[in-house]
Parts: structure tokens; sequence; C-alpha cells
């Protein structure tokens, strides 16, 4: 019999911790409540899970800290639950490697599903097919290593999400291309629609990532999305 991922839930909400936690139950998930980021991190350091679903406003230990504490010794998946939109950059900023947010309020069915997208990306980048090619893909000083999901520009190593590094590793395998982002949408979330703001938000913080190591590698393309900055 196949283990069931470990999901932890951290929400000080019982309410939404109760419907979160029966649907992911009900999808094959085992399922770990948490009642704030203190608690949370407790569990975390007892049994590292599969992925987190992470509340961003909690009384003892908000979501943003506990994502920093868990970052600096763990990269399982995170996925943000926020009550308003316009914390999208916090939530998915440059130090905490989200990989995921939901809004409130939103539907049970789709955050399983957003969970499952994030989950099966991370199992990709863990677990790649023996016989797979594992190729460098490479245009200048931007080298991406599809084997070790590394990305380096020059000698200098940038470290970026699941996500990030799915959506770099498109513009990259075509360099010239113009992407609309509903075309990146559908190369890094599969069957999950997001808003423009997410595909937005994950390109600003690559960015800034490359930005300190001295390097351009997205372009935007006004009126249309997103391309290689590298000719």
């Amino acid at each position: 019999m196949t283990e069931r991922a470990s999901i932890l839930v951290v929400d000080d909400d019982p309410h939404l911790r109760e419907v979160v936690g029966f649907a992911l139950t009900q999808a094959g998930f085992h399922v770990e409540q948490a009642r704030d980021g203190r608690e949370g991190l407790e569990l975390v350091r007892r049994s590292v899970p599969a992925l987190i679903v992470l509340d961003i406003m909690m009384p003892e230990m908000d979501g943003l800290e506990m994502c920093r504490e868990v970052r600096r010794t763990h990269d399982c998946p995170i996925v943000f639950l926020s009550s308003r939109d316009d914390e999208v950059d916090r939530i998915l900023g440059l130090e905490l490697g989200g990989d995921d947010y939901l809004t409130k309020p939103f539907s049970p069915r789709e955050l399983v599903a957003r969970v499952k997208a994030v989950l099966r990306r991370a199992r990709a980048v863990a677990s790649p097919p023996p016989t797979a090619p594992s190729p460098v893909l490479r245009r200048g000083p931007l080298r991406l290593d599809m084997d070790l999901w590394r990305a380096w520009w020059n000698e200098h190593e940038v470290v970026l999400t699941v996500t990030e590094f799915h959506l770099l590793a498109a513009l990259l395998r075509a360099p010239g291309k113009a992407f609309t982002r509903d075309e990146l949408m559908t190369r890094v979330y599969e069957d999950v629609v997001v808003s423009d703001r997410t595909i937005d938000s994950h390109v600003r913080h690559i960015r800034r990532k490359f930005a300190d190591a001295g390097g351009e590698v997205i372009q935007t393309v006004h009126g249309l999305g997103y391309r290689l900055a590298i000719p």
C-alpha cells in the first residue's frame, strides 16, 4: 500500500482547518493541523511534511515568520493562505520561497488542486525518471541543471523555488520567443488556473534574485508577456 503524503495545515481558524483538513483527507492525504506558526514549527521539527498549507495572519507566530524558520533547514513546498490579495508580493517574497498562494475565501476543491499541482512539480524535481535526459540548459552566463535542479549566473548560484525554476526553464527552452502569461501558466501550473498577478510576482522575484548575482534574465514584452532577456 502506498504511503499517503502528509500535509500540515497551519491556521488559527478552527472551522477553516476542519474544512481544509476534511477536503485533503478525502483527496487521499494524511493531514496534521496546527493553530499557529509556533505550533506548526514544532510539528515540522518532529516530522517534515510533504507540503505545508500556511495562513499568513496568526497569533503567536505568523505564517511569514514560520516560513522563514522552516526555510532555514527545509525546502518542503509551501502554499500560503491570505485574506488580502495585495499581500501577494510578501507571500511570494524573495526571502520566503512560497510555491503558491490562495486568497480567502477559496473553494476546498481549488486548494486540493493547487496542493496536487505543487506536489507533482516537487516530485518531478526530487525523482526524475531513470531514463529521462538530464540536460544542462545554457544561454550566455545563465545555466540551469535540469538534473540537479540548480541555477547559476556565471559562477554565482541562484536559489530558486520549484515554480520559479519551471518558469525560467520554459523561457530558456525557447530563447527569443515571447510568452503570454497564459502560456507560462500552462507550463508552470498544468491544469490549475491562477491569476496574471501570480506569474508577475514570480517573474519579479526571479529578476531580483538574478539582479543580486549581477544578471538580467527576463524581459517584459509590453501588451503580451515575457521573454528571455539574453540574446
